[in-house]
């Protein structure tokens, strides 16, 4: 290295060292308040810690079952070294460990081993505890982290493709990742904010939500966005995506030749959209009422007034599918038969096992978010986007860690994680409610439970044929917990399971672009795992499935194409609006 070099080395890591005293001094206070309870937190330490305490009586109680598995892991380890050692060690499926410089020499191939015999041997030792406790899912949740967090490839002298990203360029890429550490706590004002993407790399609207339309509607909650027609006719029945107001909309819309909406639009559909507000303390008091009320059944009185047309087809995805099953229960009860089909994608209605995601909710932390919300009015975006990133923390934290900080590389331009990253506050009365009411005593799936705008709903009085679609990796709305669905609402359903999970899954294209493929079953048996067994794999994109699907429920003459300009309500703005570029 030359010495002017090493002299400009030498500057930046000096000036990086102020600004790490600087944010670690903030890091040091937000840590803190977060452990003492004075700032709010999704990882409760107390009640993990007496999830801990509860369980470990039950490891007494099985003396040689455990002595079985602690047997187990010591034979794991030595095996995992005398291979190491002897060269029989071979490459491994674990995406940590994918790299062929893991298996070079005896002691990367031992360390990756004997972690992974110790993650091994402690999956079967946790395996004791008693199925079905919050205490037990929390026990296996929070060790499986600090697993996570031991490995090998999280660490600079014991994962070779960091060890020798550092040897190439003299420190380089050392100096790079404080960099990007610094830049995470930075933003994240001591909290750290791990770069999942390059912000940089896409523009909304520009690059991203392009389709041709325009806004023709807004209130104080939404934006209706009609699009622009791609075919000279139309089907009669107006198409209406609702999102999920944890992201922007336009999951829907990406690129051209992954858009939802602009594959609809070349089906012939007439497609409206309905784009969130990014709520401030402005919006605190705003229920799921009036998420309904001022959400998708403002959005069909507007495309009545706008196309004349009374009869519709609807499209929900995740919380967004939520409010669509809720308002077709609520049009049920009303005897309102404006919908003619549904669709969800990746929706839980039947919140009797909800996965890992029960670690972090239940009444206790529950009242720590009213408390925090009465504060703020809202839960920042942040506290959701650290939740879903721990139930998958190999992919979304520690793969990053890796990258970001050990190699100091800069995460690629990547769509879907960029709209990930593009999340939003979630109105305080709205959270608390859906919380309690939907996911706590699960009172979608209990007739007369839940009372919307004075009228008692019940998903069994909703008999229009609905879609209903699950991704068998999903960590969000688990697919076992999905297929309930299918025997609580009371019409034809068409149950189909894609690959991947929750993002990725859904947004498949059909073409050169579909990743994954999918199941197909006519029938419904009573348990999941009897329908996948009988189920039928088809590669590709389950786009067209559905496409058919809506098409066979369709009988209506198609009507001349309707361009956002033509009705009755002047464009507002073009699409994107507004409302989505909010931060």
């Amino acid at each position: 290295m030359q010495f002017d070099e090493m002299a400009s080395q030498s500057a930046e890591f000096v000036g990086l060292m102020v600004r790490l005293q600087t944010v670690l001094q903030q890091a040091q206070e937000t840590a803190t308040e977060k452990a003492t309870g004075k700032e709010f937190s999704i990882v409760d330490l107390r009640s993990i810690a007496e999830a801990y305490l509860r369980m470990l009586p039950r490891f007494f109680e099985q003396p040689l079952a455990v002595a079985e598995q602690t047997q187990q892991l010591w034979f794991g380890w030595m095996k995992a070294w005398q291979a190491a050692w002897s060269g029989e060690s071979e490459a491994v499926a674990d995406k940590r460990f994918r790299d062929r410089r893991w298996n070079r020499d005896p002691i990367t191939r031992g360390l990756r081993d004997s972690h992974l015999a110790l993650e091994n041997a402690v999956e079967g030792l946790l395996r004791l505890l008693p199925d079905g406790t919050k205490d037990s899912l929390r026990v296996r949740f929070y060790t499986r982290q600090y697993l996570s967090a031991l490995s090998p490839a999280n660490f600079l002298s014991s994962n070779p493709v960091a060890s020798e990203k550092f040897l190439e360029t003299g420190g380089q890429s050392l100096l790079d990742g404080l960099r990007n550490l610094i830049d995470d706590l930075e933003r994240g004002g001591g909290r750290l904010d791990i770069n999942t993407n390059d912000a940089m790399a896409f523009t909304v609207g520009r690059d991203l939500a392009v389709t041709p339309g325009k806004v023709i509607y807004e209130n104080t909650l939404m934006q209706l966005i009609q699009y622009e027609p791609l075919t000279p006719t139309q089907r009669k029945r107006p198409l209406l995506f609702v999102p999920p107001w944890i992201n922007k909309y336009y999951i829907f819309d990406l690129r051209p030749d992954n858009s939802m909406v602009r594959f609809m639009l070349e089906q012939g559909h007439s497609v409206f959209l309905i784009s969130w507000v990014n709520p401030s303390r402005d919006h605190a008091s705003l229920s799921f009422e009036d998420y309904m009320a001022l959400g998708p059944l403002a959005a069909l009185d507007v495309i009545e007034q706008q196309t004349g047309e009374r009869r519709f087809d609807i499209l929900g995805f995740c919380i967004g599918g939520i409010l669509v099953t809720a308002t077709l229960a609520y049009l049920a009860a009303r005897d309102d038969d404006r919908i003619a089909t549904a669709t969800t994608l990746a929706t839980m209605v039947d919140f009797t096992n909800v996965g890992e995601v029960g670690v972090f909710i239940d009444r206790e932390r529950l009242e720590a978010l009213r408390l925090h919300m009465a504060d703020t009015g809202y839960l920042e975006n942040h506290h959701l986007q650290d939740m879903f990133s721990m139930i998958r923390e190999n992919d979304l934290v520690w793969s990053f860690h890796v990258m970001n900080y050990l190699m100091g590389q800069k995460p690629p331009a990547f769509d879907l994680l960029f709209w990930n990253a593009d999340s939003t506050r979630l109105p305080a009365a709205m959270l608390l409610w859906y919380l309690e009411k939907i996911y706590i005593e699960n009172g979608l799936r209990k007739p007369g439970h839940l009372t919307l705008n004075g009228t008692p709903i019940d998903l069994s009085r909703i008999k229009i044929p609905c879609f209903v679609l699950a991704t068998k990796e999903d960590h969000i709305a688990p697919w076992t917990s999905v297929y309930p669905t299918t025997k609580l609402l009371g019409g034809p359903v068409r149950f189909v399971l894609g690959g991947s999970g929750h993002i990725a899954g859904v947004i498949n294209p059909p073409g050169k672009r579909a990743k994954y493929g999918h199941w197909l079953r006519d029938d419904h048996p009573e348990a999941a795992a009897e329908w996948l067994a009988g189920a039928n794999f088809h590669p590709g994109s389950w786009w067209p499935v559905w496409a058919e699907w809506i098409d066979r429920h369709d009988s209506d003459e198609r009507v001349p194409a309707r361009h956002p300009g033509e009705g009755p309500l002047p464009p507002i703005e073009g699409a994107p609006g507004r409302y989505v570029l909010l931060k």
